[in-house]
């Protein structure tokens, strides 16, 4: 996730450019970068580092001019620097671009063998290369522009201008791009919030739109160049709601942002076609020889190794041990040459996971950190790493970096199963084709979430819960339960479900409310058995299913479905409905939900 801005009017470009991108760091923040057009000649910075440090490095001026892009980076592609900031340039053409190019290395190849040089790691400089080789052939600049965009695979919302003329050229494909229209003044900005303080006027252009914005009326086209027909809306969004998209809070922004950061994290991963996984950044030893794998994390991500667990041992009989980072090397853990370490952050900074890190790297065994931020220690030191792109999430309490973790560790076993041929090609390709739905099966939970608000209306005396899961979803209501706790300060448990009567059992009354997630699966019968456990003794439960007909449903206090999918991916759906009620109740309780007390985003210190 990137940020990106443009501006074509009456009034010097780059303070506004500035201004606009500050208002976006929250869509990324390791560097940024800006170019401004005047008179046929394009003058460019970019910096590592936040926007305040792009805004002292042009403050000596030199940077004027009616026309001009700006970019704030969330790495995908290459390590923060300098030269992989945005813009980019080739020829007279510079872009700056949000998204991911799945065939950025074949269209780069292609390139370099006709004679073109590229200077930094990322995909998106591909992007002026096409629109100048296309300019070269004779086309008009926004007819170039729809042919470059047409070669591309993936996603991206783009803005690109020219030295020989002043025109900005705009499109979206899976990321998102709006137009503003001021008084003889127009904008392109990733969000709302960027220009909210320039204009009310918006055009939310839709997927395969291109607009070129020249004095006059913006014109619309499709990749085609034939007319398109946008409504302009009015938004009455404050500064603060429109920074959150209209949420109240960037924690339920980000469980509601969850079908794309899934679906980024698959792009350029996954090949349904012929079952096939890759990589970047990932050279794994022979896992064929390793003894064990380790997987070892903190809170959130440590109930993603849990369920990495699951899915390795019961698929391709690896065994698999999982540790809290805090812990591991206190034990003095037996590891052998030949182990894999798996190490799960979503900063990358984790005190005590990188210091797990240190000490497998100590004991000469293989590092893999899994992790969502480019360029943090984890993705520096340890000897792989796989990016989750969720881009970045801002409220304390972690959601979609969790999805966006499982989704990997998914990806992980079809890769080393395929690679030890414990997994055939065709089942790979059934496993892609399941993986490729979970976006969609996101949405449709997160659109029928109005019952949840509901129902979390009942619970705001409680003082204590009990969640029950069973299998692969006992760490997804570790994971609900976190959730509660962190944000709402309501005692909540956690146990496996079988273990109930083996103490917890001892607390259930009629005032206890208890969450169990119990989908149709082969522990469906042992759960229906605990829930009626839970009913003798007059306990209050919210069932969680895929199971539309399940037997306990006219007996329970609520029940919320979601869709079904395979065993190993059901917690990334099973615990959309558990964050959204730690929300919902901590909301109602009115508690700070995107910085709860005591907490910190990036846990620094041991």
């Amino acid at each position: 996730m990137c940020g990106i801005v443009g501006y074509l009017g009456n009034k010097q470009a780059c303070d506004i450019l500035i201004d606009a991108l500050k208002r976006l760091e929250y869509r990324g923040y390791d560097s940024a970068g800006i170019a401004v057009w005047d008179n046929g000649a394009i003058a460019t910075a970019r910096q590592e580092g936040k926007v305040d440090d792009l805004r002292k490095a042009v403050s000596a001026g030199g940077f004027k001019g009616t026309l001009g892009l700006a970019h704030t980076r969330w790495a995908t592609h290459g390590m923060p620097s300098e030269r992989n900031a945005h813009p980019h340039t080739a020829g007279d053409v510079t872009v700056v671009h949000n998204g991911i190019i799945e065939n950025y290395i074949e269209i780069k190849e292609r390139l370099r063998k006709e004679g073109h040089t590229f200077l930094s790691d990322t995909d998106t400089e591909v992007i002026p290369h096409l629109v100048m080789r296309h300019v070269e052939e004779g086309r008009d600049f926004a007819d170039a522009a729809r042919a470059a965009l047409r070669e591309l695979k993936g996603s991206y919302a783009v803005g690109i201008i020219r030295e020989k003329e002043r025109t900005l050229v705009a499109a979206k494909k899976e990321s998102p791009l709006i137009v503003g229209i001021g008084d003889e003044e127009y904008f392109i900005a990733s969000d709302v919030p960027a220009i909210l303080d320039r204009t009310k006027r918006f055009i939310f252009l839709e997927d395969n739109d291109v607009v070129i914005l020249r004095d006059g009326l913006p014109v619309i086209t499709d990749m085609e160049g034939n007319p398109v027909e946008r409504a302009v809306s009015t938004i009455t969004w404050t500064g603060a709601m429109a920074e959150k998209g209209g949420y109240k809070h960037f924690m339920l922004k980000e469980i509601f942002e969850q079908p794309r950061a899934i679906a980024d994290t698959l792009i350029g991963r996954v090949t349904e076609e012929d079952g096939q996984l890759e990589f970047e950044d990932l050279s794994l030893p022979d896992l064929a020889k390793a003894r064990k794998i380790w997987m070892v994390a903190c809170g959130t991500s440590y109930h993603a190794c849990m369920i990495g667990k699951h899915m390795i041992e019961a698929n391709l009989r690896i065994p698999v041990e999982t540790d809290i980072a805090s812990e591991f090397r206190y034990r003095n853990p037996i590891l052998e040459k030949g182990d894999v370490l798996v190490l799960i952050s979503q900063s990358g900074e984790t005190a005590d996971t990188i210091a797990a890190m240190k000490e497998g790297k100590k004991r000469g065994i293989y590092t893999l950190g899994v992790c969502n931020v480019v360029g943090s220690t984890l993705a520096r030191e340890c000897d792989g790493v796989v990016f989750t792109h969720a881009g970045p999430e801002i409220g304390v309490a972690s959601t979609k970096a969790f999805t966006t973790q499982i989704s990997v560790l998914y990806m992980l076993m079809l890769y080393i199963g395929g690679k030890l041929h414990k997994m055939d090609r065709t089942r790979i390709k059934e496993n892609i084709r399941e993986m490729r739905t979970i976006p969609h099966k996101v949405q449709a939970i997160l659109n029928g979430s109005g019952s949840i608000e509901e129902a979390a209306r009942s619970f705001l005396t409680v003082k204590d819960f009990l969640y029950l899961g069973r299998g692969i979803n006992y760490p997804a209501v570790q994971e609900g339960a976190l959730k509660l706790k962190e944000i709402s300060y309501i005692h909540a448990e956690a146990y496996a479900a079988g273990e109930m009567k083996h103490g917890p059992i001892a607390l259930i009354d009629e005032n206890l409310p208890v969450v169990v997630v119990s989908p149709n699966d082969s522990t469906y019968r042992k759960t229906c058995a605990n829930i009626e456990e839970v009913l003798a003794r007059r306990g209050k439960v919210l069932l969680f299913t895929d199971h539309e007909s399940h037997e306990m449903a006219s007996r329970v206090e609520s029940v919320f479905t979601f869709p079904s999918t395979t065993y190993e991916l059901q917690p990334v759906l099973s615990v959309i409905p558990l964050q959204l009620l730690a929300y919902h109740i901590a909301n109602l309780l009115g508690t700070d939900v995107d910085q709860p007390r005591n907490l910190a985003k990036s846990v620094t210190v041991e």
